[in-house]
């Protein structure tokens, strides 16, 4: 769409997303494909919930987290998909401003949010494998609570700071975010006013929010992994080996292309590079968490399986 073109059809207070591309014929598979992905994740995080509040054997402090993550991923993916669905079905991709720092506040919160709540959650592993002995007297529910509500508390808080830094700016000229949401780089490259304070400001807290936790992470599944090593079983280790590598894997990923995307700086070769690994860590993640870190555990599949069983018996009888 031609700059004139978008001024006459949208007000001075409203932005543009360029969102996943321009070829009209391809927005029809675009909308399904991410209805479906959409679809999948909300029932999978909403589905482990529920499992772990219903299920007595899953009221545990490991459980505790995953439920917390799967909640988070639930909010999560609900602050872009629905946007970005909405923009396939109607072709109308301009947002508010006010919509648009709102939907920047929100996925910021629970970004940083994940980052902490993943490195809480390796810290949970590590104590239960490394400090076996230890581990109901440092991992109480107490504890587990403070650490839950630490992890959501520190994301609104530091998104709060940089959102309400970035919403004193003006913005000029053509209000065009190329992005398929409102993220903060691509929203600051279009302020007006001198913007080294916002931007030296949000380096330090995505370089100590990101590069920290994963660091912090990293540092549990070593030890983690040194721990495994020293199992006696072949078998043993090899489960376990199995578990942490996709546990690793899905952390990595995550972190990886949140430091690329925030830390790395953004050059023109870079941008549609950005897009993808947005991508992965605003709709790939939240779609396969449920599946590394819920459904191939055997306890969450037995609790799925007595819940269906208990489902399909009450619609028997009734």
């Amino acid at each position: 769409m031609e700059k004139g073109e978008w001024e006459n059809c949208t007000s001075p207070m409203d932005f543009l997303l360029l969102g996943m591309g321009h070829v009209l014929i391809l927005q029809t598979p675009l909308f399904l494909l991410s209805l479906m992905i959409y679809l999948v994740t909300m029932v999978g995080n909403i589905l482990i919930v529920v499992l772990v509040v219903a299920d007595q054997h899953l009221h545990t402090p490991m459980y505790f987290f995953l439920g917390n993550l799967s909640s988070l991923e639930t909010c999560y993916s609900s602050t872009i998909l629905p946007r970005l669905l909405a923009s396939f079905l109607t072709g109308d991709r301009t947002i508010s401003a006010h919509g648009c720092i709102t939907q920047l506040h929100f996925f910021g919160s629970f970004a940083i949010s994940e980052c902490y709540l993943l490195a809480m959650m390796s810290y949970d592993r590590y104590l239960a494998i490394c400090q076996p002995l230890l581990y109901a007297s440092l991992m109480t529910w107490k504890v587990s609570l403070q650490l839950a509500a630490a992890s959501w508390l520190v994301g609104f808080l530091i998104t709060t700071l940089v959102t309400s830094f970035l919403s004193r700016l003006n913005f000029c000229g053509p209000k065009v975010i190329d992005h398929f949401f409102c993220d903060f780089i691509p929203l600051l490259e279009l302020a007006c006013d001198d913007t080294r304070v916002v931007t030296i400001l949000s380096f330090i807290l995505c370089f100590l929010n990101l590069v920290f936790p994963f660091l912090f992470t990293l540092a549990s599944y070593v030890c983690i992994i040194a721990a495994i090593l020293r199992i006696p079983s072949s078998v043993g280790r090899q489960k376990a080996f199995s578990t942490c590598s996709s546990h690793l894997t899905v952390v990595t990923v995550f972190y990886g292309t949140l430091i690329v995307v925030y830390l790395i700086p953004r050059t023109a070769p870079l941008r549609q590079l950005n897009k993808v690994f947005s991508f992965f860590y605003t709709v790939l993640t939240p779609l396969v968490n449920p599946l590394i870190y819920s459904l191939r555990n055997r306890e969450v599949r037995e609790a799925l399986k007595k819940a269906l069983g208990k489902a399909l018996a009450c619609t028997q009888s009734s």
